[in-house]
């Protein structure tokens, strides 16, 4: 598989697609908006640059890319320029996602997006914040932005993605991730593709940003020390079962769903904290887990109702769909996911499942 042509959310405004399907995204982009809000006020008011440049690494499309600059970051500023006096910086914005990622709906939403501002927030036309925006496709694990240009940058759910499929999973057959029938060398195959990853990443944020630089990274992961723990693993294993099914009734040959394998490490708190102080360049100023339904509402929905299992499947097909496309092919596509809507739903018949997010708030040292 090539992550790098193929990794990327179900584009445009369609059902299945992303900008539709990532209420779980947006609940915990505001569920860190404090350690966000913390991180940029704290920058700038240390520092206060006449252009504050603002990088969004791996962005998306659709609702949640601008809302992330502009109602959090901008809005945080903005804010504090108004408490103290300051003059207001102009903002350079960087969104960045692969290239395959969808940035023409960013584009033609950034007029929509201008206005909502003016409108929502009660500003005067022409005296809106200056903000300039620029798309940057490629990979993050790579180096995106000329040394020390950069003050502030965002990420959210997208470091769990890994560069690559990890090397020697050959024989993690029945599976499309880590699971607790996975072989150990399949799960050490992970981790060391996370540490490498991870590791790249650090240093060049590092060459990027400038001293007293900020960082604010959400994974995917999970609490416990165990990778196979259920917290992490069950979304996927219940899309091998969905998978499995299929290929059972003869739908599918067993040797296409035993060569899938998902490229994604969902790392727990200490493994996130032992390559940042492996790599030496950042300081960590603020270390939290949270979680958050599976359906993304605050009261899990009931499971019986189509609503809930919906959500989530909707929610995991806009992200998945893309990689299953192009190893599987169309033709298994609805099929597939209505069988794991209904193993979704069955599982949340059961108990309430959560999603859990590890954040680091990061300084440059």
């Amino acid at each position: 598989m090539e992550v790098l042509t193929v990794l990327r959310m179900n584009g445009g405004i369609g059902e299945n697609s992303y900008a539709n399907n990532s209420t779980v995204q947006k609940k915990v982009i505001n569920m860190t908006r404090p350690i966000t809000e913390h991180a940029i006020t704290s920058l700038y008011s240390a520092a206060s640059p006449a252009t504050l440049a603002i990088a969004d690494l791996g962005c998306s499309s659709g609702p949640n890319t601008l809302f992330t600059v502009s109602e959090i970051i901008v809005k945080a500023v903005q804010s504090f320029c108004a408490m103290t006096g300051h003059q207001s910086p102009e903002y350079q914005i960087y969104l960045n996602d692969l290239p395959s990622n969808d940035f023409n709906s960013i584009f033609v939403s950034l007029p929509i997006f201008q206005t909502t501002q003016l409108n929502q927030q009660g500003i005067k036309e022409g005296t809106l914040p200056k903000c300039f925006f620029t798309g940057v496709p490629g990979s993050f694990y790579g180096r995106l932005f000329p040394r020390n240009s950069l003050h502030f940058v965002h990420s959210s759910y997208s470091l769990q993605w890994l560069s690559k499929v990890p090397e020697g999973v050959q024989n993690n057959k029945g599976n499309v991730y880590i699971s607790r029938k996975s072989p150990p060398n399949v799960v050490e195959a992970y981790y060391k593709q996370f540490r490498e990853d991870f590791k790249t990443f650090l240093e060049c944020r590092a060459e990027e940003l400038v001293s007293g630089g900020r960082m604010v990274l959400t994974f995917l992961g999970r609490r416990s020390d165990d990778p196979c723990s259920d917290e992490c693993c069950c979304i996927w294993e219940l899309l091998a079962m969905a998978l499995y099914e299929m290929v059972s009734e003869g739908l599918m040959e067993e040797e296409k769903l035993d060569n899938f394998n998902i490229p994604l490490y969902n790392p727990c708190p200490g493994e996130v904290k032992l390559e940042i102080e492996n790599q030496g360049a950042f300081s960590i100023d603020d270390l939290a887990v949270s979680e958050v339904n599976w359906s993304g509402y605050d009261t899990e929905v009931d499971p019986e109702e189509a609503s809930g299992s919906y959500s989530v499947a909707g929610c995991m097909r806009a992200v998945a769909e893309p990689l299953l496309l192009n190893h599987f092919g169309g033709e298994i596509i609805e099929d597939c996911f209505e069988r794991y809507r209904k193993l979704i739903a069955h599982r949340m018949a059961k108990e309430k499942p959560k999603f859990v997010n590890v954040i680091v708030s990061l300084v440059r040292k």
